[in-house]
């Protein structure tokens, strides 16, 4: 995977058909605000799906570290709640420079039916206009929040569970280790789905996706320089350089074959476990990022799909 991928000639029909009709600039984040309105503007196009009758959904806000804004959480609550279940904080991706906590609430309704359980989705701010370390203290902040109000929430708090996609992964995984550092709250397990982990952009497979159809080189060094803005990166921020993977609860972690991630990931999930840390890695022959998510029904997703309830079903309930 040295060589850019043409994705059009690798990938399968169903894929190649779902791609071909994304716009060619779709990714092109060279201009950040630029690229938020493209993006907002084709997802405005998308009917938003019915949310599940059975879920509530409210708006919180949790309180802030070292005197920044009060985290915006959203706040999914099935109106039948599994006995003792655990909880979801989710992480939204988008690079950290785009989408907001909003654009997954059919994912988070859903999961918040089919598990029985409150799931907390974060609303963190986003770069450039917020560097890091801001979006990890806003994802650390709402991890603090769940677990001291879990009583009130009807969580246990000893089975909450952290989680993300894309950038949102990564957040996560840079919240874990934070919480470990700092002595807490307790996380029961951690969902990377395609983590976005390490700022150096050096795997063979992070030079191999270049369409800018997709989630692509350009788009990923444009979105760390923005992310760290100028600052030095520390294990909270880009994962992948933390030199001690101890200690940290177990994960999974998939990511397609024609994903950006796919050599970072694979090498997060090595070291957690030579760590004696427990990761689970699943990688899709023929995804690209996020590709589940446009074709839900292809084998492939249902797969994937299927994989990651199955976990979160063994760390939220008894």
């Amino acid at each position: 995977m040295n060589e850019p991928i043409d994705l059009d000639a690798a990938l399968d029909e169903q894929h190649a058909a779902v791609l071909s009709m994304l716009p060619p600039d779709l990714m092109d984040l060279s201009d950040i605000p630029a690229g938020r309105s493209r993006l907002d503007g084709l997802l405005a196009l998308m009917p938003a799906p019915p949310l599940p009758a059975d879920v509530v959904v409210t708006e919180a806000f949790a309180p802030s570290l070292d005197g920044a804004p009060d985290v915006r959480v959203k706040v999914y609550t099935p109106t039948s709640p599994a006995p003792g279940a655990g909880g979801l904080l989710w992480i939204h991706g988008g690079g950290m420079v785009l989408l907001s906590a909003d654009g997954d609430d059919f994912l988070c309704a859903t999961r918040a039916s089919l598990h029985r359980c409150v799931i907390v989705s974060v609303d963190y701010r986003l770069a450039p206009e917020t560097p890091a370390p801001g979006p990890v203290d806003d994802c650390f902040a709402a991890l603090t929040w769940f677990a001291a109000d879990a009583g009130e929430l009807g969580v246990d708090a000893d089975r909450i569970v952290i989680g993300g996609a894309s950038a949102g992964a990564g957040l996560a995984a840079g919240t874990a280790l934070r919480a470990r550092d700092s002595g807490g709250p307790s996380i029961a397990a951690q969902l990377l789905v395609y983590p976005m982990l390490d700022h150096r952009n050096e795997t063979p497979s992070s030079h191999a996706i270049t369409d800018l159809r997709v989630w692509n080189r350009s788009s990923n060094l444009h979105a760390w320089e923005a992310y760290l803005g100028g600052g030095e990166p520390t294990d909270y921020s880009s994962p992948a350089i933390a030199d001690d993977l101890s200690g940290l609860p177990p994960a999974y972690i998939d990511v397609g074959t024609f994903d950006m991630f796919l050599d970072e990931d694979i090498a997060y999930a090595t070291a957690m476990n030579r760590a004696g840390s427990s990761a689970e890695l699943h990688v899709y022959p023929g995804a690209f990022h996020a590709s589940n998510g446009f074709l839900p029904d292809h084998p492939t997703s249902v797969r994937w799909m299927a994989g990651e309830e199955a976990f979160l079903t063994r760390h939220l309930r008894s």
